[in-house]
């Protein structure tokens, strides 16, 4: 299918950032564009007024919503939408204020702009499990607001009072006379008249489709072949390309032993040398692939102090054994009491060193990007991203243009979980950008599955020293925690040598337990991988670190897991609910081992987790089975403070328990001589079908301030998991995946 040719940070600024007001000097228009409330006429008409100002990120009702002439609504979302459900929830909210059923909404990803700033009103990204808590109430004003000019037009027209008028979905009534005026047949008028500065929203005894559930907007397409990823796209007279990259970061393309044999295959168009990779250009994306694939090429070493060059004496074993064997407490980031003086005082201390591997995105959808160098000067993209304005930003140095002329488009992503962030040589655009330069034609680059895993943004190796003191009541008195590596969020957007990443410490610190005496802290040490961010980020292996070692303080103080943490939480009601309510949920904690109903051996393990503003508490139920470990099933309590669509919570609470057990049992990236040794999904397995758990999820709305839903769901996975194996093995595992240890000698 073709593409429609008209179609058109750091960790502070996310923590602080506040969901923007919709006023008056916002929705008029700025000095370059005015406030259209777009109507989809016949003949392509429309309405404006301009007034001078500045313009007030995410305010504008053009930037976001066209009523169309049938009523329905298109909707321009700030966010991408990557099988979350974010087009779903955006027409919720919106639809809620507006008066619109959320099926009736056309939505689609903003283009690059600063009427999308919604976060902190500088910067757009979706991740971190921010979309709906950061645009919710600004989405519903903005809403309302286009309502509230959609009730003044029809007053006019009508000649009555606006106070005598009502809305039923997509249309004003006047139910004194019976009239109706469908929301197509007002929206022209509505774009004359002045903005209201304030607005009324709904109160939440009325509401709807918030907070029910409701079908997702993108089933039909997705279940019928018609939405269109990145890899579906198409312009006329594009090639196709395909690239072999160098074996080790760093290595640069030499010499080809075999050029002419390659540029003589059947539809091959051109060959061409990239920064570390090479690539061939054709008319088919397959004759590519083979072309490149057969390329021969004398691949150099870098010159010393290349910045990111992988020797070939690199491997990750010998990496994290060098971050367990690193001394020192790093720089702290959470000190509470005195953990020193505790541990020193103290008759009984414990201690543990846990560790985690890298792990690949392994996203459904390869990498890829189509660029277009326009007549106008203008650079074109249809590139999957998480982020339209840093992509268009960095595009624009690759081109040697100015940022305003790359336009992005960003399509459906085939997968999410962190991977389409900008990554140093591990984003196929540049690519395709000079490729397309070269040749003088657009381009479409797909990286095969091989390269993808040669050259994905890996989650970090993670590393944690503990010690905890233990009192004569077998509670925990002093509590210490070392991580050792490198986090994402400094690595990309920039680290401070004297503060600590908070991606490396996320889920060691900011625990809820009452323990008096607390420290934790970190030692960076560089990463000589390309690292990213990966579904949860640090949470996805920290709470499995701390998480289990908080069993190895209840086991050391003769505790039930279970009953110690309601005994830390008793300062914390909504913790302490949470916790009781997955132990109801799986109808009552008993930690076991036990013998089910079918006659296995089994226990059960618990685990809890604060991330992306969501509280959720975990309990799975294991068994082992020929050596391997087998989960039945998973209870998963989750506080996200509240909620718009229930059964897309339930969905990605699933979706994250499959990732979070996948990372325990199965993935784990290994490297030798510099090298991933694997290429595809032979050798790194993701969890199969069959292993699959059942899962079964509780909402719990505490009224606190909205979080995240797409990734809370994940850490507690690992840790339950691996606090139940102890259980049923006597043997404390601390290292992941759990594949690499052998359990057939356990009484499973």
């Amino acid at each position: 299918m073709k593409i429609d040719e008209n179609s058109g940070f750091t960790r502070a600024d996310i923590n602080t950032a506040r969901p923007l007001n919709v006023s008056r000097r916002g929705f008029l228009a700025g000095s370059i564009s005015a406030l259209v409330l777009t109507v989809s006429l016949p003949a392509g008409t429309g309405r404006a007024i301009a007034q001078t100002g500045q313009t007030t990120p995410g305010t504008r009702i053009d930037a976001y919503l066209e009523i169309l002439a049938d009523s329905t609504v298109k909707f321009r979302s700030a966010f991408v939408e990557g099988g979350q459900g974010i087009y779903t929830a955006m027409a919720q909210i919106v639809g809620e204020e507006l008066d619109v059923e959320p099926g009736n909404f056309q939505v689609e990803t903003a283009p690059p702009g600063p009427d999308y700033l919604l976060i902190g009103g500088q910067i757009r990204f979706t991740g971190g499990s921010m979309s709906v808590r950061m645009s919710y109430d600004a989405m519903r004003k903005l809403g309302a607001t286009a309502r509230q000019m959609l009730l003044q037009a029809a007053s006019g027209r009508l000649g009555v009072p606006i106070e005598t008028l009502t809305t039923e979905p997509g249309k004003v009534v006047h139910p004194a006379s019976g009239q109706s005026i469908p929301y197509g047949d007002l929206a022209t008028a509505a774009a004359d008249l002045p903005v209201p500065e304030t607005v009324e929203l709904r109160s939440k005894d009325e509401f709807r489709w918030i907070g029910k559930p409701h079908d997702r907007l993108d089933v039909l397409d997705k279940s019928t072949g018609r939405a269109q990823y990145a890899i579906d796209l198409s312009v006329d007279g594009m090639l196709y390309g395909a690239v072999q990259h160098a074996p080790r970061l760093g290595q640069q393309p030499g010499a080809f032993a075999n050029e002419a044999d390659v540029a003589a295959m059947p539809g091959v168009h051109s060959l061409h040398k990239l920064p570390g990779a090479v690539a061939v250009l054709a008319d088919s994306w397959w004759r590519a692939r083979m072309a490149v694939e057969k390329l021969e090429v004398e691949w150099t070493e870098a010159p010393a102090g290349t910045a990111r060059a992988m020797p070939d004496t690199f491997s990750s074993e010998a990496h994290k054994e060098m971050l367990k064997a690193t001394a020192g407490q790093g720089i702290a980031f959470e000190a509470e009491g005195d953990a020193d003086a505790a541990l020193a005082s103290s008759a009984k201390v414990i201690e543990a060193a846990y560790d985690a591997p890298y792990l690949a995105h392994g996203q459904l959808e390869p990498p890829s990007a189509l660029v277009r160098w326009n007549d106008d000067g203008t650079l074109e993209m249809w590139v999957p991203n998480q982020a339209p304005e840093m992509f268009q930003a960095d595009a624009a140095k690759v081109a040697g243009i100015s940022a305003d002329k790359v336009i992005v488009h960003s399509p459906m992503l085939g997968g999410f979980f962190g991977r389409h962030f900008l990554y140093q040589t591990a984003n196929p655009y540049p690519q395709a950008i000079m490729l397309s330069k070269a040749a003088g034609r657009p381009v479409k680059l797909l990286w095969s599955r091989e390269e993808e895993f040669l050259r994905d943004a890996l989650r970090p190796i993670g590393t944690v020293r503990f010690r905890a003191a233990i009192g004569p009541d077998g509670h925990p008195l002093a509590f210490d925690a070392v991580a050792v590596g490198e986090g994402p969020t400094g690595r990309w957007y920039g680290r401070q040598p004297d503060k600590v990443d908070s991606s490396s410490v996320e889920g060691i610190a900011g625990k809820p337990y009452a323990i008096a005496n607390k420290r934790v802290g970190q030692i960076h040490v560089d990463d000589p991988a390309i690292i990213g961010f990966w579904r949860s980020v640090g949470h996805s292996m920290n709470d499995f670190f701390y998480e289990s070692f908080f069993d190895e303080m209840a086991d050391a103080g003769e505790q039930d897991p279970f009953e110690l943490r309601l005994k830390l939480l008793d300062h914390s009601p909504r913790h302490k609910t949470l916790l009781q309510t997955v132990g109801d949920l799986s109808g009552g904690w008993k930690r076991g081992p036990f013998e089910a109903e079918d006659g296995t051996r089994r226990a059960r393990g618990v685990a809890m987790a604060s991330p992306f503003g969501s509280e959720v508490a975990t309990i799975a139920e294991v068994s082992l089975d020929g050596g391997e470990v087998v989960v039945h099933d998973v209870w998963v309590a989750i506080d996200p403070g509240s909620i718009v669509n229930p059964a897309i919570i339930e969905a990605q609470v699933n979706s994250a328990v499959a990732l979070g057990l996948s990372s325990a049992l199965l993935e784990e990236v290994v490297y030798t001589d510099g090298m991933p040794e694997a290429r595809n999904y032979d050798m790194y397995p993701i969890l199969p079908p069959e292993r699959m758990p059942r899962v079964h999820v509780r909402i719990v709305e505490s009224g606190a301030p909205m979080g995240g839903v797409g990734e809370p769901g994940l850490p507690g996975v690992p840790p339950a998991v691996a606090n139940a194996v102890a259980v049923l093995t006597g043997e404390r595992i601390r290292s992941l995946p759990l594949s690499r240890f052998d359990f057939s000698g356990a009484n499973g």
